[in-house]
C-alpha cells in the first residue's frame, strides 16, 4: 500500500514539474553541433589548410560557447576567425548556424604521420579533425623552372623564367650566380631589376627572369648553363640548356671595298661585288636588291645566292644602268643582300659624264662662235 501511494505520488509530480520547467528538458537534449566536410585532409609540409567550420544551434533558445582548438601540434599555427575578427566566443541564434574560418599552417619542419586535433564549442560540442602529412619535411631552398632548354641563333637573347622557393623558416638572402662559357653574359632579373641576390620571406616564392647571351660568333651546338641560388645554410641549383643554331650576319661590298664608281648617261657598268656570310650558321637564299634614282635600272648575276656556308665569299655582279637624260653629277644606288636572318646593305656613289659625242658637240659650237666673232670683227672692224 506504501509503495502504490509513493507511485501514485510520483508522476504528477513529474508531469507537473516538466510543464513548469520545460528549458531543462530541452537544453539536455538540444545543444551545439560542430560541422565540417573535411575531417581528414592529406597534405605536404609547409602548406596551409582553411577549414570552413559550422556551429548549428538547434534548440529554441540562444547558445553561446567558448570556441577553442586544442591537440595542435605546438610548432603548428593557426587562426580562427569570423568574417574579419578573431574569435573566442560565438553565440548562434536558435535554429540558426554560424560559420567559422579556421585556418592551419603546417610547418616545413614536420615528421611524415598522422597528427589529430579538435575544435570544441565549450562542453557542448567537439569536433575532431585529423591531417595527414605525406612526407618528411624539409628545410632547404628549391629553384625551378618550367621551359629549362631553348634554342636560337648566337645573336639572340635566351630568357629563362624560374621560381625561386624559400622552403626554410627565416627570411633569407639568396646570392645568383651562373657557370657560363667564357665570353658568355647571364644577368638574373627580380622586379623587372637586375639583380646578383636576392631576399624571399620564409616558405614563399620569388619569381627569377634569367637572361642569357652568348657571343655574335658562337659556333652551332648544345651548351648547358649551371646557375645557383645559395645563402650559408641552403643553396638549390638547376641546369639550363642552350642550342645555339648559329649567328646569322652577312657583308655586302666590293673585292677592293671600293664603293664609287663613274658612268655615261644612258650607258651601263658592270661591278664586281663580294657578298661574305660572316656569321657561324649557313645562310639560304640570299635575294639582291636595289634603290636607284629614277629611270637607272641595275641587274644582279645570279639574281640570288641559294647557300653561302659561314666564312664564304660569293661573287655577284651588278650591272648598273643610268638614265639617258642624266645630268652630270653624283648620284647614289643602294645595293641591299637579304635574308629572313640577315642583311647588309651597300652604298654606291656613281659620278655621270656626259657622252663624248656631246662634248664634241660643244667644242663645235665654240669654234663656231669663236669664227663668227671674228668674222664680224674683220667685216666690220675697220669702220
Amino acid at each position: 500500500m506504501y509503495v502504490r501511494v509513493q507511485k501514485s505520488i510520483y508522476f504528477p509530480v513529474l508531469i507537473l514539474f516538466s510543464f513548469l520547467f520545460p528549458g531543462i528538458h530541452a537544453h539536455a537534449q538540444n545543444t551545439l553541433r560542430l560541422y565540417s566536410p573535411y575531417s581528414r585532409i592529406t597534405v605536404s609540409p609547409g602548406q596551409t589548410i582553411d577549414y570552413s567550420i559550422t556551429v548549428i544551434n538547434n534548440s529554441d533558445a540562444i547558445q553561446s560557447a567558448d570556441i577553442s582548438l586544442s591537440g595542435l601540434p605546438r610548432s603548428w599555427t593557426h587562426t580562427l576567425k569570423s568574417g574579419s575578427w578573431n574569435i573566442s566566443r560565438i553565440s548562434v541564434l536558435p535554429k540558426e548556424k554560424q560559420t567559422l574560418a579556421l585556418q592551419v599552417v603546417v610547418p616545413l619542419k614536420v615528421s611524415k604521420g598522422l597528427y589529430r586535433f579538435r575544435i570544441s564549442a565549450g562542453d557542448q560540442a567537439t569536433l575532431p579533425l585529423s591531417v595527414v602529412v605525406a612526407q618528411e619535411g624539409t628545410y632547404k631552398t628549391a629553384f625551378t623552372t618550367e621551359q629549362p632548354n631553348l634554342e636560337g641563333a648566337a645573336n639572340s637573347t635566351f630568357t629563362f623564367n624560374a621560381t625561386l622557393r624559400n622552403e626554410t623558416a627565416d627570411t633569407a638572402l639568396y646570392a645568383l650566380n651562373a657557370a657560363a662559357p667564357p665570353g658568355w653574359n647571364v644577368d638574373f632579373k627580380a622586379n623587372y631589376k637586375q639583380v646578383s641576390s636576392v631576399n624571399v620571406d620564409a616558405n614563399q616564392t620569388q619569381n627569377i627572369t634569367i637572361d642569357i647571351h652568348p657571343p655574335d660568333q658562337t659556333p652551332a651546338g648544345t651548351y648547358k648553363i649551371p646557375v645557383r641560388a645559395a645563402t650559408r645554410n641552403s643553396s638549390a641549383s638547376m641546369e639550363l640548356e642552350v642550342a645555339v643554331t648559329g649567328s646569322y650576319d652577312m657583308s655586302l661590298s666590293t673585292p677592293t671595298g671600293l664603293l664609287s664608281t663613274d658612268i655615261t648617261a644612258g650607258d651601263e657598268k658592270r661591278v664586281a661585288l663580294a657578298l661574305k656570310n660572316t656569321g657561324s650558321a649557313p645562310l639560304k637564299n640570299i635575294k639582291l636588291s636595289f634603290a636607284a634614282p629614277a629611270n637607272w635600272d641595275v641587274t644582279f648575276a645570279p639574281q640570288q645566292v641559294d647557300l653561302l656556308p659561314p666564312g664564304r665569299t660569293a661573287e655577284v655582279f651588278a650591272t648598273i644602268k643610268a638614265d639617258k637624260n642624266a645630268i652630270a653629277g653624283d648620284y647614289v644606288t643602294n645595293l641591299t643582300a637579304k635574308t629572313p636572318e640577315a642583311s647588309s646593305k651597300a652604298s654606291f656613289r656613281i659620278s655621270v659624264r656626259t657622252p663624248l659625242l656631246w662634248g664634241w658637240v660643244g667644242v663645235l659650237i665654240i669654234c663656231i662662235a669663236l669664227g663668227s666673232v671674228y668674222y664680224l670683227f674683220r667685216k666690220y672692224g675697220r669702220r
